[in-house]
C-alpha cells in the first residue's frame, strides 16, 4: 500500500501499561519471509491453528445462523493483499508475503496474551476469490467488499489491517497508523503508533485515513498499520528479518493490549 506522510514530532500520548514485552523469537523456524505460501488455503501459524474466514468450496454461502457457523474474537486481523494482488513491491519482494508473515506472529502473540484473534486469510490467496455475492467486474472492489463484509458477519471488537508502505522518495521510513475519524479508532491508532515508535526509535504521528475504503465502511474501531516502507533500504531489511518481524508484531500486540485497558 502506498501512503505518503509528513515528518512529525515525538509521540507520547498513549499511557504505557507495561514496561516490557516478551518477544517470542522461537515462534517460527528460521526461514525466508518469501517462502511460498500453501495455495490450498490451509496455512496456519506454527504451533497453533489460526482460524481463517475464507469460504472454501461451499460457494461462498454461509448458514443463516452466523453465531453458530463462525467464530468470535476480540481482534480481526486483516491481512493486506494476497494471491494475484501482491501489493507494494521492490524487485521480487512482495508486500503480501510480509503482511502474512507478521500477521501470523501477531495472531500467536495476541492469543498467547489471552486476547482472542482471528485472521481473514492465512495463506497466499485473494479474498476476492471468495466473494460470490458482489457482481462487480473489479477484482479490487470484490476484495475490499469481502473484507468489509466479514467485519459485519464476525463478532469482533476491533479491526487491525496489516500493510507495508511505499514512497517514491526513498528516504521515507518508519511506521504509520491510519485511523477512522472517530475517537476509539484514534485511541487504538495512538496506542499502536506509540508502541511501534518505541520499538523502531521513530517519532511519527498517526493520522486519519480518509481515502481508504475499509476505514470508511467498517462500523467498529479499525486501523491500518503501515509497518514500514518497502522502498526504504533500512525498513526493507527490518521487514524481511524474522526476528524483526516478531518485534513488529509484539509492538502491535502491545498497542492492542494498552487500548483494551484504556478504552
Amino acid at each position: 500500500m502506498r501512503v505518503l506522510r509528513t515528518k512529525s514530532l515525538p509521540l507520547h500520548v498513549c499511557i504505557t501499561i507495561s514496561t516490557a514485552v516478551i518477544l517470542l523469537f522461537g515462534l517460527f523456524p528460521d526461514r525466508s519471509y518469501a517462502e511460498p505460501s500453501n495455495p490450498s488455503r490451509t496455512g496456519q501459524p506454527e504451533g497453533q491453528a489460526a482460524p481463517s474466514l475464507h469460504a472454501g468450496s461451499g460457494g461462498g454461502k454461509l448458514p443463516t445462523d452466523y453465531s453458530r457457523a463462525l467464530p468470535t474474537a476480540q481482534v480481526l486481523i486483516d491481512v493486506g493483499h494476497g494471491g494475484i494482488d501482491g501489493g507494494a513491491h521492490h524487485e521480487e519482494l512482495l508486500e503480501k508475503d510480509i503482511n502474512l508473515a507478521v500477521a501470523k506472529k501477531l495472531y500467536l502473540l495476541l492469543q498467547g496474551s489471552g486476547i482472542r484473534a482471528i485472521m481473514n486469510r492465512n495463506g497466499d490467496y485473494a479474498l476476492s476469490d471468495d466473494n460470490r455475492w458482489n457482481p462487480s467486474s473489479s477484482r479490487h472492489r470484490r476484495d475490499l467488499s469481502q473484507r468489509s463484509q466479514l467485519t459485519k458477519e464476525i463478532d469482533t471488537q476491533i479491526l487491525i489491517s496489516i500493510h507495508v508502505n511505499w514512497a517514491p522518495d526513498r528516504t521515507e521510513y518508519g511506521p504509520l497508523v491510519l485511523h477512522q475519524n472517530e475517537g476509539q479508532s484514534a485511541l487504538l491508532a495512538y496506542c499502536i503508533q506509540d508502541a511501534l515508535n518505541r520499538r523502531q526509535n521513530t517519532h511519527g504521528l498517526p493520522r486519519v485515513g480518509k481515502p481508504f475504503y475499509l476505514l470508511n465502511v467498517v462500523k467498529k474501531p479499525a486501523v491500518i498499520v503501515e509497518m514500514g516502507f518497502i522502498s526504504h533500504e533500512g525498513d526493507r531489511r527490518m521487514l524481511t528479518n524474522p526476528v524483526k518481524q516478531t518485534e513488529i508484531a509484539a509492538a502491535i500486540a502491545s498497542g492492542v493490549r494498552n487500548y483494551l485497558l484504556l478504552r
